[in-house]
C-alpha cells in the first residue's frame, strides 16, 4: 500500500532542498486538468523546450501537452486514430500518444506518482539519499529526469541489451547508470542488483515500478481520465460503443487506467498484451523477445489480474516488421499508395516497438469480437520511434535496404494477424495468473502473503489505493505552501 505518513524531520529538508532549487510540485488533478495550472507556470513555460531540464517541466507531466518540441501550452488528449486502411478491421482504433510527454514516453508520470509521494511526507530525504530506478528502458528514464528535475540524485537499473538511445540519453540525466544481464525479458536480474544495492549500505530508496502503488495510482487517476475525457469525445453512446482498453502489461501499471474506466463504462474488456515468445500471462513465462520495454517472467504486483478480460500474445516479428514499415521512405510512401491518408501515414513514427504491438493486439481484440465501424477500442503509444533510430539501423544491416517488395510484405504481415495466441479469461484463468505473483513478490522479495491474499479477496485493497489522490494533492499544496515559490510566483 502507499504509505502516507509524515516525517517531519525529512520533509523539513525536502521543503529546503525545494525551495533552494525553485522547485514547485504540480497536483494530479493539475495534470489531469492543466487548466488548472496557474497562469505564472503557465507563462513561464512558453520558452521552455519539452525535454529541458527545469522544475517547471513538471507541469508538463500531463497527457494534454501540445504536440510541439518547444513553448507549447495545453491541448486536448494526445492521441491518434488509425484508420481501417492501416488496420484492416472497421473498428476505431485510437491509440493515446506518449511522445508529447518530457523524455518522450509517459512513463515520466508513473515515476512521478512513485517519487512525489515520499518527497512531500518527507519520507525520501533529497539531501542525503539516491533515488533507484530499476526499469526496462523509459521508467528509469522518467525516474531520472523526475529526480534530476526534483533536485536528487539517481541511479538507472536496466538491462545491457536495451537501445543505444536510451542509455546515451541516461549519461547525461542520470546520476548514476548500471546495466543488467540481459534485455526486456530478464526482470529478476534487475531485482538481484535492487537488493545488491539494498545490502551495500548507500543511504538509497528504490523505487521499484513494478511493486509501487504510486504507479498505479498514477495511470488510474491520469490516464484513466484522460481516456475516459477522449472515448466521450469520439461517440456519443460510450457506454455502448466504447469495447476495450488494450495496455501491454509491462510494469502493470498502466492497467490501472483499466480499473478506472470499468468502474464508469459497462461491459468494457481489459486486454493484456505481451510478447508471444514469453508469454507469461499466456503460459506462465519463459524465453526472451524484441518488443523492447516491456518486461516479462513475472506478474507485477500492481496488477489487478481479476479486472484482467482477455490476454493477448504478439509475435515480436510482426512488430519489428511494422517499425520499418512505418518509419523507412519506401515503406511510407507504400501505404500511402494503398490508400492510408498521408497525416497518418506520415505520423506512424509517433508509434515505438511496443506501442506498435499494442496496435497489433487491438486489431486481434476487434477481429476476435467482431467489432463494428461504430465500436471504439483504446490503447497507447508509450513512446515514439525516437528511442529506437538505432534498431532501425541494425534491421536495415541485417535485412537489407527497405524496398518497395519489404513494405508489400511487411503489409502482408499486417493483414495476417489473427485471432491466435488469445485467451478469454474466467475466473480461474484469472487466478492462475494472480497465483504466479507468489513466486516473484513472496519467495523472492518478501512481500507479505497476507497481502496477495487481499488483492484476490479483498476489494477495498483496490479501491484504498484509488482513494488516495485527494490526500496526496492536499500533501503537494502543503509542500508547495511551505515552501513559498509559488506564492511568490503569482504575486
Amino acid at each position: 500500500m502507499l504509505d502516507l505518513t509524515i516525517n517531519e524531520q525529512g520533509l523539513e529538508k525536502a521543503v529546503a532542498c525545494a525551495r533552494e532549487k525553485n522547485i514547485i510540485i504540480p497536483t494530479l488533478e493539475q495534470m489531469c486538468d492543466p487548466e488548472k495550472i496557474p497562469a505564472a507556470v503557465k507563462e513561464k513555460l512558453g520558452s521552455l523546450g519539452l525535454w529541458d531540464l527545469d522544475p517547471l517541466n513538471l507541469f508538463r507531466i500531463t497527457w494534454k501537452n501540445e504536440d510541439k518540441e518547444t513553448g507549447g501550452a495545453y491541448a486536448g488528449v494526445n492521441h491518434i486514430e488509425l484508420p481501417s486502411s492501416l488496420t484492416g478491421v472497421p473498428a476505431r482504433i485510437v491509440m493515446l500518444v506518449g511522445k508529447w510527454f518530457p523524455t518522450g514516453a509517459h512513463k515520466v508520470g508513473a515515476a512521478f506518482g512513485c517519487l512525489a509521494p515520499r518527497l512531500v511526507t518527507g519520507q525520501f530525504d533529497p539531501t542525503s539519499q539516491k533515488a533507484v530506478w530499476p526499469s526496462t528502458g523509459n521508467y528509469c528514464r522518467g525516474g531520472a529526469y523526475d529526480s534530476n528535475l526534483l533536485g536528487c540524485e539517481s541511479i538507472a537499473i536496466l538491462p545491457e541489451g536495451m537501445s543505444q538511445e536510451r542509455f546515451d540519453w541516461l549519461a547525461a540525466v542520470a546520476g548514476e547508470v548500471i546495466k543488467t544481464p540481459g534485455s526486456e525479458s530478464n526482470v529478476k536480474e534487475i531485482f538481484d542488483k535492487c537488493w545488491e544495492l539494498r545490502q551495500s549500505g548507500d543511504d538509497i530508496m528504490i523505487f521499484n515500478q513494478f511493486d509501487d502503488m504510486g504507479n498505479y495510482l498514477w495511470h488510474y487517476t491520469v490516464t484513466g481520465r484522460a481516456m475516459e475525457e477522449l472515448v466521450n469525445g469520439l461517440t456519443e453512446d460510450a457506454q455502448k460503443r466504447f469495447k476495450g482498453v488494450i495496455l501491454s502489461t509491462g510494469s502493470g501499471g498502466t492497467l490501472a487506467s483499466g480499473d478506472y474506466l470499468k468502474q464508469r463504462f459497462h461491459g468494457v474488456k481489459i486486454g493484456a498484451c505481451e510478447a508471444l515468445q514469453c508469454p507469461t500471462l499466456l503460459n506462465n513465462g519463459f524465453g526472451d523477445h524484441r518488443i523492447e520495454g516491456i518486461g516479462d517472467k513475472h506478474v507485477p504486483w500492481v496488477h489487478n489480474v481479476r479486472n484482467t478480460d482477455m490476454v493477448i500474445a504478439v509475435d515480436d516479428e510482426v512488430p519489428m516488421n511494422l517499425i520499418r514499415l512505418f518509419n523507412e521512405p519506401a515503406g511510407v510512401q507504400a501505404l500511402k499508395d494503398n490508400g492510408v491518408p498521408a497525416e497518418i501515414a506520415d505520423n506512424l513514427h509517433l508509434l515505438g516497438i511496443s506501442s506498435v504491438a499494442n496496435m497489433v493486439s487491438a486489431i486481434k481484440f476487434a477481429k476476435y469480437y467482431e467489432l463494428g465501424e461504430d465500436d471504439v477500442v483504446l490503447s497507447v503509444a508509450t513512446d515514439s520511434m525516437g528511442m529506437y533510430q538505432s534498431r532501425l539501423a541494425e534491421l536495415t544491416a541485417e535485412r537489407g535496404e527497405y524496398a518497395v517488395t519489404d513494405a508489400a510484405y511487411s503489409r502482408a504481415v499486417l493483414d495476417s494477424v489473427t485471432v491466435d495466441n488469445m485467451q478469454e479469461l474466467g475466473y480461474y484463468d484469472r487466478k492462475r495468473i494472480h497465483n504466479l505473483k507468489y513466486y516473484t513478490w513472496i519467495e523472492q522479495q518478501g512481500m507479505a502473503f497476507e497481502d496477495i491474499q487481499a488483492q484476490w479477496y479483498d476489494e477495498s485493497y483496490w479501491e484504498n489505493v484509488q482513494k488516495l489522490a485527494p490526500k496526496v494533492d492536499e500533501l503537494i499544496n502543503e509542500f508547495n505552501r511551505r515552501t513559498g515559490l509559488l506564492e511568490e510566483m503569482e504575486a
